[in-house]
């Protein structure tokens, strides 16, 4: 659930600092008694989960309502996340044998039709996906921020560290690089998080494991490929979620330093407690808090610490394999290995299958291997963990004694019986196992899961219409599919008007307006310009200097008015000798309807969008063109 009481570390006294550190230590050092002492919970295996969703409202498009929700309805599995747009269940722990995974899933549904009944009363709807597709950039402004200390703490430490730009650079079938001055992009990201109870002695074999299989199982299991209207990876959270979080600067050396999110730089050796003291030693501490407890006086006194200073600080690391210390309900302590890789959705049923997949194979390999390292370099599991990421089930990895394999063979004759005999092995009922394992099997046998079907469902989409239709229709397909709770290999790909009676009323610039710009320079030749506008077919451009910013614009009238008048004679003429260099402009926010009024006020073509001084789009008259045959399209649909 997270530390509600933490503190921007910058802002505490000396002396507030210091103390937590020294609790930070003792944390560590009551962490070293507690497994050198075998106090530790050993005896029972438990496996549980976080649920993240989105919230949208009728037009598909992200709710501010979270803290709506959660006045009206706030059970104790129910909390914030890091946007309003956004909230968290956690599901109760379930003992990993018999019905374990059908139990979960029941409660799961019940949880979510439960949150779901509340969110519908302000006018919202709950919708489980790996990045939300209908997400806009103006979406993730610092005052969509969770109303909550430690979220505004987390926030700032990461400016501070960074700056107030925020680059993003991804390539996938399309290319995306933007700044933006917020590092609120990490709530792009919705997660299905799955936790492993490891017994202290079987620790570091499970992690290595945990570690070696991140890639295979990510790859079957991609869901997010799609963000801002870009085609990315196909799970484009994990680049997303890294950069957003990073708060590195470049250097003019070739200094090594570890990103906040990680994958870990080595196998582990010989405890759980070599990856706390890597993120003490590695990671500036960004969170404080008044930590009242000292671990290493309960101790003594009989009592299980909270190492509320251990959980403050790792709470600010982002492994995807994350080492957890809880307390169980007979107040023993117990260690989890969290899976923070899976993807939200695209149903239940999936994530549920693939909650399956991931513990079977878990177990399943370490009945079979005693030591994944002696079949596998670390740097070959790490590589294949970026493959799946960015490949999905069309990766091809490096599996043990440097094995050359695809996911789906890798899946279908290695992974499934590994994951089915896991499962046997804590006797997990037969009907779950099938349901489940079936579930991934079908998918790599049809070469399809989440990230595939949002793919070729997206590209359909914009070969017809507009950016801002595609995605919202994507959007609405996703939510109607996953209220059938048919997983998403069984998805057929929708026609653009199946689940959507678009909507353009309310529609801001930034959804709209054409970011692919032709533009042109106030010292091009005129007669250089002219020629540009007849092969662009455009009618109007807009020109900007060496640093992105709108000086000017130019039409064809202007050109032909000059040319009638001098004739080619005057060979210098420039654009910038007749261009408007006081140009009509919109910004990102402004509504399309108001567009439409200053277009037919003045007379316009194309209006430049800027922000600030900076040229970030157009929008012309072709755009209302298409947008007005789409509409008579939807209208003439029976």
């Amino acid at each position: 659930m997270g530390e509600e009481r933490v503190k921007l570390a910058s802002t505490q006294k000396q002396n507030e600092m210091h103390h937590f550190v020294r609790q930070l230590l003792n944390d560590v050092e009551a962490f070293e008694y507690m497994l050198n002492n075998n106090l530790f919970e050993d005896d029972v295996k438990c496996i549980g989960a976080e649920q993240e969703l989105c919230l949208i409202n009728k037009h598909y498009k992200p709710a501010y309502k979270a803290m709506d929700v959660l006045k009206d309805f706030h059970p104790e599995w129910l909390t914030t996340e890091l946007a309003q747009f956004n909230l968290e269940l956690n599901l109760s722990p379930q003992v990993f044998n018999g019905k374990a995974l059908s139990l979960m899933e029941a409660e799961l549904r019940k949880n979510l039709d439960e949150v779901d009944k509340v969110a519908l009363k302000h006018e919202a709807r709950i919708l489980l996906t790996g990045i939300l597709p209908s997400l806009r950039k103006f979406d993730l402004g610092m005052e969509q921020l969770t109303p909550k200390p430690r979220y505004h703490a987390l926030m700032t430490a990461l400016r501070k560290m960074r700056g107030s730009d925020y680059q993003l650079r991804l390539n996938g079938i399309d290319e995306l690089n933007i700044l933006h001055d917020s590092p609120l992009l990490e709530a792009c990201n919705t997660s299905f998080q799955v936790h492993l109870q490891v017994a202290p002695q079987n620790f570091v074999k499970l992690y290595n494991i945990a570690q070696a299989i991140t890639g295979p199982t990510l790859a079957m299991c991609t869901n997010s490929p799609v963000l801002f209207g870009k085609r990315l990876w196909h799970e484009t959270r994990i680049a997303l979620f890294a950069q957003s979080i990073d708060n590195r600067k470049s250097k003019d050396h070739l200094r090594h330093k570890s990103a906040r999110v990680n994958f870990g730089n080595k196998w582990l050796d010989k405890s759980i407690l070599e990856i706390y003291r890597e993120d003490i030693l590695r990671f500036r501490i960004l969170l404080g808090a008044d930590i009242k407890q000292n671990s290493l006086e309960a101790l003594k006194n009989g009592q299980t610490p909270k190492l509320q200073a251990l959980q403050v600080h790792n709470g600010t690391v982002y492994r995807w394999n994350r080492p957890c210390y809880g307390i169980s309900p007979n107040g023993k302590p117990h260690l989890r290995i969290e899976n923070r890789v899976l993807g939200a959705g695209p149903t239940v049923l999936d994530e549920m299958a693939n909650t399956a997949f991931w513990l079977g194979t878990m177990e399943g390999m370490a009945d079979q291997i005693d030591d994944i390292r002696k079949y596998m370099s670390f740097d070959d599991a790490r590589d294949n963990f970026m493959k799946g990421a960015r490949a999905g089930m069309d990766s091809k990895f490096t599996w043990l004694n440097n094995q050359k394999i695809t996911a789906r063979d890798l899946t279908l004759k290695v992974l499934l019986p590994m994951a089915r005999h896991g499962l046997e092995k804590y006797k997990i009922d037969s009907e779950d196992i099938d349901k489940y394992l079936g579930v991934i099997e079908e998918r790599a046998n049809k070469h399809m899961n989440g990230s595939r079907w949002i793919l070729q469902t997206f590209t359909k989409f914009q070969q017809e219409t507009h950016k801002d239709e595609s995605l919202t229709a994507l959007t609405a397909a996703i939510y109607h599919n996953q209220k059938k709770s048919k997983p998403a290999h069984e998805w057929p790909l929708p026609e653009l008007h199946d689940f959507l009676k678009y909507d353009p009323s309310q529609l801001l610039v930034e959804e709209f307006m054409n970011t692919d710009i032709l533009t042109l320079d106030k010292n091009d030749l005129l007669e250089f310009a002219s020629t540009l506008m007849n092969w662009s077919d455009s009618a109007s451009m807009p020109v900007e200097d060496t640093k992105g910013n709108l000086v000017g614009i130019i039409n064809s009238k202007q050109i032909l008015k000059h040319f009638a008048q001098k004739g080619n004679k005057n060979e210098d003429t420039t654009v910038g000798d007749i261009m408007n260099d006081k140009p009509h402009t919109v910004t990102q926010q402004m509504k399309i309807v108001d567009v439409i009024k200053l277009m037919k006020e003045h007379n316009l073509i194309m209006l430049p969008v800027v922000k600030g001084k900076e040229l970030i789009g157009v929008i012309s008259e072709r755009n209302f063109v298409n947008m007005s045959k789409r509409l008579i399209q939807i209208m003439n649909k029976p």
